[in-house]
C-alpha cells in the first residue's frame, strides 16, 4: 500500500467528520479547572476547561488548534465526558496511549468512540496530537479534586 493510500485511509470520513463538528467548543466562564496542554512535534493545542460536582464532570469547554486527527479525539472526548469520573478519565487515557502506542484495546465506554483512531497507530508522530485532550482533560479533573479536597 502506498504511503499516499495510507493517508487517505488515516483521515477518514468518520474522522473528518468528528474534526468538523466538535462538541463543547469554547471556555467556560467559571471553571473548576483549566489546562493547556501543546505537543511539542506539531504545534498543536488544545485547552480544558471542566467543572465537577460529587466527583464527576458537570461542565466541559475546550479550545482546540489541533491536526485532523487531535480534533476527531477532542471530539469524541468532549462527547463523552460529561457525568464521567476521574478514575474513567485516567483509564480512558492510559487506555488510548496503550491501544497507540503498544498495540492495546480500545478504551472503554463512555470513551469507546475513540476506537475511529485506531488507524493512527502507525503513526508515531501524530500520537502526541490525538492524546492531547484526554491528558488535558485528566489533568484538569485532578485538579479540581484537590482544589475540593483543600
Amino acid at each position: 500500500m502506498s504511503a499516499d493510500t495510507d493517508l487517505i485511509k488515516l483521515y477518514s470520513a468518520k474522522i473528518l467528520g468528528l474534526a468538523a463538528d466538535i462538541p463543547h467548543l469554547g471556555r467556560l466562564d467559571a471553571p473548576d479547572a483549566s489546562v493547556k496542554r501543546r505537543s511539542p512535534l506539531c504545534g498543536s493545542t488544545v485547552t480544558v476547561d471542566l467543572t465537577v460536582r460529587e466527583g464527576r464532570v458537570t461542565g466541559y469547554g475546550q479550545d482546540v488548534k489541533a491536526c485532523a486527527l487531535g480534533q476527531a479525539a477532542a471530539s469524541v472526548v468532549a462527547g463523552a465526558i460529561i457525568g464521567t469520573t476521574r478514575a474513567q478519565i485516567e483509564t480512558a487515557r492510559d487506555q488510548l496511549r496503550a491501544m497507540l502506542k503498544e498495540g492495546g484495546p480500545v478504551p472503554e465506554a463512555p470513551f469507546d468512540g475513540l476506537e475511529v483512531l485506531l488507524p493512527a497507530r502507525d503513526y508515531k508522530n501524530r500520537h502526541a496530537s490525538i492524546l492531547l485532550a484526554i491528558e488535558a482533560a485528566a489533568e484538569a479533573i485532578a485538579q479540581a479534586d484537590a482544589a475540593h479536597c483543600a
